[in-house]
């Protein structure tokens, strides 16, 4: 569903305007759980990179401009965005879930603010599910600077989410009807996210590249109170080859 809705959405940004470059590629896509017992997600993953003077795609979110200006020296836009919600799980994933309600992915879509002048850039979210899977919303702000070494590019950033308590409670909560002896009730409230990660990408040829992108984040104090959680970290990677070319 995630990777249909975000192909449906590329696909209409490149039909939309004159398409200029365009990076595609696939690889392992690796992510830990912070719940008790859960294994590590690794799961394929298509890469897709566009930004065009509207709509522009990077990764799995996508999004069209409204209102900003672009040159040389400074670029800064107002756009409509959407990405996937990687997160939940489901009571068969380990025995210490068992008897609490799935939690799903989702979706969620909002308004961004992004601004690059140089090498280093800001990029401003808040969001909403508009799968009515959590019903919570949140707001995320990640400040970069892009690195030439060599023949290496690095994309390294830094990422502060703010998650509403619905959002939080969903995910970390234990509800009355789930508790048991050893899994108390538990409310969990707002919290701030924050983390850390990097792109780099190594050319192999003209046109075809290495990209790894690697990520880190420590969980709200709200999360890691929770008794479902044994981590106060989530790392996820990936690991592509990606191809440039022009449409």
């Amino acid at each position: 569903m995630k990777q249909l809705f975000f192909v449906i959405l590329l696909s209409i940004a490149l039909f939309a305007q004159n398409t200029q470059k365009i990076t595609i590629g696939a690889g392992p896509y690796l992510q830990t759980q912070p719940y008790k017992g859960v294994d590590t997600i690794v799961l394929p993953s298509p890469f897709f990179y566009y930004s065009g003077d509207i709509f522009y795609a990077k990764w799995t979110r996508v999004g069209a401009y409204f209102y900003g200006s672009k040159s040389k020296d400074l670029s800064w836009g107002l756009s409509l965005t959407a990405q996937p919600r990687v997160y939940g799980y489901k009571a068969s994933d380990s025995s210490y879930l068992t008897g609490m309600d799935e939690r799903k992915n989702s979706v969620e879509a909002g308004v961004a603010f992004s601004l690059q002048k140089e090498q280093f850039f800001i990029d401003t979210m808040l969001l909403t599910d508009v799968l009515y899977k959590n019903n919570a919303w949140i707001a995320q702000t990640e400040l970069g600077y892009n690195l030439s070494l060599g023949k290496l590019q690095i994309y390294p950033s830094l990422l502060f989410t703010y998650q509403s308590a619905t959002f939080t409670d969903y995910y970390y909560g234990v509800k009355s009807t789930e508790s048991t002896l050893s899994r108390a009730q538990y409310s969990a409230q707002s919290g701030l996210q924050i983390g850390a990660q990097t792109y780099i990408q190594y050319p192999l040829t003209k046109k075809l590249s290495t990209l790894i992108n690697l990520h880190a984040e420590k969980l709200s104090s709200s999360a890691t109170a929770s008794p479902l959680t044994d981590a106060k970290y989530i790392y996820s990677g990936l690991f592509s080859l990606i191809y440039n070319f022009e449409y």
